[in-house]
């Protein structure tokens, strides 16, 4: 009887070694695939836009999609002409439109293959309604436009927890528009769910500073299954977008960004 436990342990102890051990085989090949994978997107000419780049993920991930040269063009929709004094920007296309009226304004959504989705407030700041009216009304709005202009791939930066069924009212939102968003049937659409954003955000905002402050206290392994660097989650955004998909949906939580984010390849 022992013996039949022990070698049942035993097997349970090696399927879970050599399932650990594929994964990270599998993470080495999609590293090593990387530039070829990066290469190959290159030459499809494809379009970009991006909402929220005045939002310090929105502004890392520009910076990022412009030093990789993946975007044939990019254009960065928001509520005001943002100055940029590299000579990198000179080329980004930019679109003001009102968010209360984007109807106005469809034509900034015409065109582009790709779409990524940053906007995003605080109750803090905004109010309840503010909050409702930016993280789900204007993001919903949004990819209904970019859907009707031709956008195929629409990629949701929403946050770990999203859930429309959750008694908390942040993540009970940013669930109802992850869903609603999914209504609209793109033909590729990436959910991203991170943990707590750690960055050196230009607004000042004290609590998520004391928030960043104790994760980055803790030790790696910990602090990594709930938070995550602004540049892992922007690095993994496009990392995730020159992978060839047969998904209609999928949904990258706080470890999936993480592995991918990390696997620069170059």
């Amino acid at each position: 009887m022992h013996r039949c436990m022990s070698l049942s342990a035993g097997a349970a102890v090696a399927a879970v070694a050599a399932l650990v051990a594929a994964l990270l085989l599998l993470c080495m090949a999609e590293t090593e695939a990387l530039p070829k994978l990066r290469e190959d997107f290159r030459r499809q000419n494809k379009s970009v836009f991006i909402l929220g780049v005045s939002g310090e993920t929105g502004r890392v991930l520009l910076k990022e999609i412009l030093e990789q040269s993946l975007f044939s063009k990019v254009t960065v929709i928001g509520r005001r002409k943002l100055t940029f004094d590299e000579e990198a920007y000179k080329n980004v296309n930019q679109e003001v439109v009102d968010f209360e009226k984007l109807d106005d304004y469809a034509s900034a959504f015409q065109g582009h293959d790709v779409g990524f989705c940053c906007l995003g407030t605080t109750k803090a700041k905004a109010g309840a309604e503010g909050f409702v009216r930016v993280d789900r009304d204007y993001v919903l709005k949004s990819a209904e436009l970019a859907k009707a202009g031709g956008c195929k791939h629409f990629n949701l930066l929403s946050s770990k927890g999203a859930d429309k069924s959750s008694s908390f009212f942040y993540l009970q939102v940013k669930g109802e528009v992850e869903g609603r968003v999914e209504e609209l049937k793109f033909d590729r659409y990436s959910i991203f769910r991170p943990g707590v954003l750690l960055c050196d955000r230009q607004e000042s905002r004290p609590t998520e500073w004391l928030v960043r402050k104790f994760f980055g206290s803790l030790p790696a392994s910990w602090a990594s299954g709930h938070s995550v660097p602004v540049a892992t989650v922007c690095r993994a955004m496009l990392n995730n977008a020159v992978r060839p998909s047969d998904k209609q949906k999928e949904v990258l939580d706080n470890t999936a960004i993480h592995s991918l984010g990390k696997a620069k390849g170059s």
